[in-house]
């Protein structure tokens, strides 16, 4: 075991790395002297230690850039011409570089968590007590079911293993069926959840934390069918095991959702109360390449930070605005996800009185943090920001709770289903529902998570289940690769938000009807420069307008389409040109059982 011992040996040296959550001690003292793993498992705290890479180093390469493109552009949540346009576009291909980078850094994680639990089974010294050793393994089994979670999503079939030898020995292995893939998860979250203990212990997850993952999990597996054309129902066992998971998490009194929407999104409030699991990255004054969170860079732009950044393109896409203009009185989620013309936020440049959003445009605000002084006590720098990256949350069980109890039916009235999806809602400030439907679980899903990179993994997990739906959802409701230029956003005096968009797969020319007045959401201006309102347009008008406009004028237009064949990301060429297997049909997983 020999190499598994360098491999962690490597993984061990990130064990210097400070931590994003400003005042405990996750990740802040380099151990002294010259370990290996065979030495270093001598205390808790040194176990505890062992798997803290788990949190940044592993997934540095999945959150760098890709995990935008992959979660929220592919989704429509947002738009950027200029970075990660292929994910929007379903242009993908197996030469895409950050799609290769996502995919060997999920597969890091696994082989990471692999070598930590071969350590902990193997070097344990006496002085660790049994309870602390149990928890550790439970993190390598959830991180690794994670992993595994994403993989599936993204790329369907995919290549189990639990010894890194094995795949050292013998590296040329073949692809497992997707159904393999989700009972190997469903079962490395059930391991967690009987190794973790009943309170996390400095920030690191109790059992509760499997349960989530566990229950978000067997909700995909009650409907995934990769062979069905058509839509089909959901095991019914399954739902009520997730219904049951869900209320245990719930009333588990570890967690509460956060009273004010925005404030999730502060470095401040890195590892909140609504925190379930999240990537917990490196101080940004280490210098930890690596280990740190490098999205900031890409999300901002210069005018809101003092630090180097060159975003600024990523802005809200024509689907979002117009989820937003269906109710407008949901304006806490949508200010606190893209900056909105006049907004105020007091939080942003606070040292100068705050900052009033000046552009008739929608740019990216999640993630957005301000200046240095704005991020105090944590500390922010060029492709440094302290936030926490969140793989699951509070909501997110809440919401599934309320699908659970949804399951094959068209709607329901249940007054456990509506009070948990109203939990959410009531922490918007927006009316509660007294039915839902799947649309409205969909709908509430995409505003709460929008631009967290969660939004894709759920779609892909509803084509699974419901192939024809989504697809429908996707090609005829979605409005894909519309670019919204500043100056091109106005709010109206109800709230909501009328736009024109630039034509698809053009640079510089709107939609104008035959006699050149321009086309907005909501109505026909007088012409590009001039406001004046000639027709208000329904939202159908509206919709029939356009739908003529790019027959009459985008001969060349090709819209996006989305299919079996690009809904998952193809893998990457250098793995395909190493592994025949990748390009044969999936081999079942020997179990053991």
């Amino acid at each position: 075991m020999k190499k598994i011992n360098i491999f962690i040996t490597c993984a061990l040296a990130g064990l210097s790395l400070a931590l994003t959550g400003c005042s405990d001690e996750f990740l802040d003292k380099k151990p002294t002297g010259n370990y290996t793993a065979e030495t270093f498992y001598s205390s808790d705290a040194a176990v505890r230690k062992g798997t803290e890479p788990l949190y940044n180093r592993a997934w540095f390469d999945f959150n760098r850039r890709a995990i935008v493109g992959m979660g929220s552009y592919r989704a429509n949540d947002a738009w950027n011409p200029y970075v990660s346009a292929e994910f929007a576009k379903f242009q993908v291909t197996a030469l895409t570089q950050d799609m290769g980078l996502a995919w060997s850094a999920l597969y890091n994680v696994v082989t990471m968590s692999n070598a930590t639990l071969y350590n902990l089974s193997q070097y344990c010294s006496d002085a660790v007590t049994e309870t602390t050793k149990n928890a550790a393994m439970g993190e390598c089994y959830l991180m690794r079911g994670w992993a595994y979670f994403y993989l599936l999503r993204g790329w369907g079939a995919n290549i189990l293993f639990e010894d890194n030898q094995t795949v050292i020995d013998n590296p040329i292995r073949p692809l497992n069926p997707e159904s393999d893939v989700l009972k190997f998860i469903v079962r490395d979250f059930r391991k967690a959840a009987e190794l973790l203990p009943e309170k996390g212990t400095d920030n690191h997850p109790s059992k509760y934390a499997a349960k989530a993952a566990l229950a978000k999990a067997l909700l995909a597996q009650s409907g995934w069918n990769n062979t069905s054309k058509g839509d089909h129902d959901r095991d019914a066992s399954m739902l009520a095991e997730v219904i049951q998971l869900c209320d245990e998490v719930i009333n588990c009194g570890e967690y509460s959702l956060m009273e004010n929407y925005e404030d999730l999104f502060k470095a401040q409030n890195n590892d909140n109360s609504e925190t379930i699991l999240a990537m917990r990255w490196a101080d940004p004054n280490t210098g930890e390449w690596g280990a740190m969170n490098a999205l900031y860079s890409d999300l901002a732009f210069p005018e809101v930070t003092d630090v180097n950044v060159w975003g600024g393109s990523l802005h809200a896409s024509v689907d979002m605005i117009d989820i937003y203009n269906a109710d407008p009185a949901d304006s806490i989620r949508r200010d606190a996800t893209f900056f909105t013309p006049n907004e105020y936020y007091s939080y942003i440049k606070a040292a100068d009185g705050g900052y009033t959003y000046a552009h008739n445009w929608m740019q990216c605000k999640k993630g957005v943090l301000g200046t240095k002084a704005d991020v105090a006590p944590c500390n922010l720098a060029q492709m440094a920001s302290p936030l926490n990256t969140y793989i699951q949350r509070l909501a997110d069980v809440y919401l599934m709770k309320a699908e659970a109890i949804l399951g094959n039916n068209d709607a329901t009235s249940d007054g456990e289903a509506l009070a948990a999806i109203n939990a959410v809602r009531q922490r918007a400030q927006v009316a509660p529902y007294t039915s839902i439907t799947f649309d409205d679980i969909l709908r509430e899903r995409r505003i709460e998570f929008c631009m967290e990179y969660f939004n894709w993994w759920d779609m892909a997990t509803y084509y699974r289940w419901k192939p024809q739906t989504m697809l429908d959802f996707f090609n005829n409701q979605q409005h894909r690769a519309w670019e919204i230029r500043e100056g091109s956003i106005m709010k109206n005096a109800d709230g909501t938000i009328s736009y024109r968009a630039v034509f698809p797969g053009t640079n510089n020319w709107y939609l104008f009807d035959e006699n050149g007045y321009c086309l907005w959401n909501d109505c026909l201006r007088a012409g590009e420069n001039d406001n004046t309102v000639v027709q208000k347009l329904t939202q159908s008008e509206f919709e029939a307008l356009r739908n003529k406009l790019l027959s009459e004028k985008g001969a060349d237009y090709q819209p996006i389409t989305l299919s079996e064949t690009n809904v998952f990301m193809p893998y990457p060429e250098s793995d395909v040109i190493q592994n025949h297997y990748l390009k044969e049909t999936p081999q079942p997983y020997d179990f053991g059982e």
